[in-house]
């Protein structure tokens, strides 16, 4: 949802900074990795407690991460493998950041609730993408979904910000999954055969 409309204003900026990022010569496979590697960063820093820093670190990693799309397509260097591995980059991405979460909240009683919640975040978060995979293998459209990966960004950093991450955390969990349950729905309803003439 932030995604689709939140495209248009943002686009404007991700292109000015993908000129300058062409004229470096960087590749967008390359900027995947470096993005990678940033948020690999931002997770040490958040299985160390710092969650006030990562969240802000996390605000600057997720906005390096749409620059490789960005210059993939100024720099008319898009890809069948790019998009291939800007995908799997992401799921690690995040898989890394929430399971250095659970690390952090692993260290204290009081943060079991906030273990489960990590860890039915991250189930929810592989499934929204296993089921669109799943269904673009079989030729069905599948982009239906209330939390895609940038509304779980978004209040994953709100939560880490503003100091309520428990609560983040249940809508996380929550909305992570139903949005997974969405995709299933759909599918099986574009999977129906037409109503007999």
């Amino acid at each position: 949802m932030l995604s689709k409309y939140g495209r248009g204003w943002i686009a404007t900026p991700l292109d000015y900074i993908a000129r300058g990022l062409e004229a470096t010569g960087i590749s967008p496979n390359a900027l995947t990795l470096i993005g990678f590697l940033l948020t690999v960063l931002v997770a040490v820093i958040l299985a160390t407690g710092n969650l006030l820093l990562g969240g802000l670190l996390l605000i600057f990693a997720a906005l390096f991460d749409t620059l490789d799309g960005a210059l993939a397509r100024h720099s008319q260097q898009v890809t069948v493998f790019g998009a291939f591995l800007d995908s799997v980059m992401d799921r690690y991405s995040e898989a890394v950041t929430l399971f250095a979460l659970m690390i952090f909240f692993s260290a204290s009683i009081e943060g079991r609730t906030n273990v489960l919640l990590l860890a039915a975040t991250l189930i929810g978060s592989l499934l929204v993408s296993y089921t669109r995979a799943r269904a673009e293998a079989v030729n069905i459209e599948c982009k239906e979904g209330l939390f895609q990966r940038t509304e779980r960004i978004v209040v994953l950093i709100i939560g880490l910000v503003t100091g309520w991450i428990t609560p983040a955390l249940w809508v996380l969990a929550l909305f992570t999954n139903f949005t997974a349950l969405q995709r299933v729905f759909d599918v099986y309803r574009k999977a129906q055969p037409p109503p007999a003439p």
